[in-house]
């Protein structure tokens, strides 16, 4: 059975782009265009995910938000054409999962919704030793090898290394892997994200090439 998410967006045209796009990877899709419909929709339908406007009538998102999050553990993703910082924190602080800036590409907001619902699934504990091509990283130690060669990572490059590698080749959002960092509900800027990466391509050499870039999306790690 496919996941329903519940689309809370008062612009027509938008709304109509998300459902289209989040209807043709597979999932159910419910409308909502005010802040009071979408608390009667997302207490109806039980969905298992919201994609959460910001500015809505009625009711703001950052007060569905708090509502939806005082009864309920489901994910949130928020929607909204502000982007000042203070707005993304106040987001993040009253429990949403991620957080979209407007213009966006809908196939950004898809990969999203991925890669909150997989993070929001429980998973089996992941083995103590990660092998990816020529890399080794033991998780229990804390230490990562390129063939025989020791690779001197700081504790977050160890831990954005270790996401990477237990995604099997998995696209990995910036997001996914801020929360892997322990930053995201501190804020911290995904630019942070592309900091670590950038520095471990550099130390990782030979075993770094299939560190990946997806566009707009994240990033991956294959053999």
């Amino acid at each position: 059975m496919s996941a329903t998410i519940l689309i809370v967006e008062d612009e027509a045209r938008l709304g109509d782009i998300l459902e289209q796009y989040l209807r043709r990877e597979g999932f159910h899709t419910e409308r909502a265009a005010t802040g009071p419909r979408a608390l009667e929709l997302w207490r109806a339908a039980r969905p298992a995910l919201l994609l959460l406007d910001l500015m809505l009538p009625g009711l703001d998102g950052l007060e569905v938000a708090r509502r939806v999050r005082a009864e309920s553990e489901v994910p949130i993703i928020m929607l909204t054409a502000r982007d000042e910082e203070v707005d993304r924190l106040v987001g993040l602080g009253i429990g949403a999962d991620d957080y979209v800036v407007k213009p966006y590409s809908p196939r950004e907001v898809v990969a999203r919704v991925r890669a909150v619902l997989r993070r929001s699934q429980p998973v089996p504990s992941a083995p103590a030793t990660l092998h990816v091509g020529a890399l080794t990283l033991d998780t229990a130690a804390f230490e990562a090898r390129c063939g025989d060669e020791v690779l001197d990572l700081t504790v977050a490059e160890l831990r954005l290394l270790a996401a990477l590698a237990q995604a099997g080749g998995a696209v990995k959002s910036r997001s996914e892997l801020l929360f892997a960092l322990g930053a995201l509900e501190r804020g911290t800027d995904e630019r942070t994200v592309d900091a670590h990466v950038k520095n471990l391509r550099r130390k990782l050499g030979a075993c770094g090439e299939g560190l990946e870039t997806v566009r707009g999306v994240g990033y991956r790690l294959r053999a």
